[in-house]
């Protein structure tokens, strides 16, 4: 059975930093995406790496947050530096077997997300 477990959120206040990581158990993926969603609005996608290193980012995060992936191939990480209060949301770990994408609908794979709160 293939499972994605998010670790790392918490609380944090402005200009902080947070990592989160993702751990696939069941096999390996070529692409882990991480999309966020706060209660009102739609679920947001903030990047995504393909094997080895292509990485994607939502314009909102460039610069201040980074994507990377352990060499074995089933974990993830999200590197959140610059954190403001907008960033504010559950962050969702997500896998797929194909390229990179910007979609939530193209993961087939999800975990249970993470809190991730940033205070002014």
């Amino acid at each position: 059975q293939v499972q994605l477990v998010e670790s790392g959120g918490g609380l944090v206040q402005t200009g902080g930093s947070l990592s989160l990581s993702c751990a696939a158990s069941g096999r390996t993926f070529n692409t882990y995406g991480w999309f966020r969603h706060t209660p009102g609005k739609e679920r947001e996608f903030v990047a995504a790496i393909t094997w080895p290193s292509r990485t994607l980012y939502a314009d909102s995060v460039k610069g201040r947050f980074t994507i990377s992936r352990g060499n074995t191939g089933n974990t993830a990480y999200l590197q959140m530096n610059s954190l403001k209060p907008e960033d504010t949301a559950v962050y969702y770990c997500a896998a797929r077997t194909g390229g990179g994408t910007y979609y939530s609908t193209d993961y087939s794979y999800w975990g249970q997300g993470t809190q991730v709160t940033v205070s002014s």
